[in-house]
């Protein structure tokens, strides 16, 4: 049933972002940038490819879907394990979704191990997600409340309360208000406004969404 439904709130990159660490010489060039789909993925992995067309390496990782349901990873050409994998585990690590990130690599004349490139590919993702803008996403309903003018104030006071804030108001013979709530306070919301206008107040639930969560 829906009322027994839960939508848990999820983590996106909503701008990329570019850092860079050196490891005995090597460059690390993290990228990162928001991606939806497996196709704008591998857009992405393929532009930053041709923008570093001189590395040795460019390892590339990505997570899509609000749990994370599809991800890919590329050592390219480095020891298999070592490089797409890392990276992909700091991407579910930080819990952050949609993020396609890619790693280049050029080489400074020493070989840095199997250890020393796990940490130096792991290194290099987390400062470029540290670079980048990450936001939660929140399930949400939005609301129309209709009222008229001598309890506008007390919803307005209510309103700012909670922290909610009006999507758009419309002030004709009655005012209509249009809200975004929490999807799990949307039940307590109709109470107290039904409270804090002696019940001269008509609620009904348009629509349910993700809303990015300021």
């Amino acid at each position: 049933m829906e009322g027994q439904q839960i939508f848990l709130p999820y983590r996106i990159l909503k701008e990329g972002g570019r850092a860079e660490i050196v490891e005995k010489r090597s460059r690390f060039i993290a990228t990162l940038a928001p991606a939806e789909s497996e196709e704008e993925a591998a857009e992405f992995i393929d532009r930053i490819r041709k923008q570093f067309w001189d590395a040795r390496h460019n390892c590339s990782a990505f997570v899509i879907g609000e749990r994370g349901q599809l991800t890919r990873c590329s050592d390219d050409g480095e020891p298999a394990g070592t490089a797409g994998k890392p990276m992909l585990e700091v991407l579910l690590g930080a819990e952050v979704r949609n993020a396609a990130a890619v790693v280049t690599r050029y080489f400074g004349g020493t070989l840095l191990g199997t250890g020393g490139l796990v940490r130096a590919y792991t290194q290099a993702l987390r400062a470029g997600l540290d670079s980048s803008r990450i936001v939660t996403m929140r399930y949400g309903t939005e609301l129309e409340a209709v009222t008229d003018y001598n309890g506008i104030g007390k919803v307005q006071y209510l309103l700012g309360q909670l922290g909610l804030g009006l999507l758009e108001s419309e002030y004709t013979d009655v005012v209509r208000l249009k809200l975004l709530v929490p999807y799990e306070h949307r039940g307590r919301l109709h109470k107290e406004l039904m409270e804090a206008t002696a019940g001269k107040i008509k609620i009904t639930e348009t629509a349910s969404r993700y809303y990015e969560d300021q």
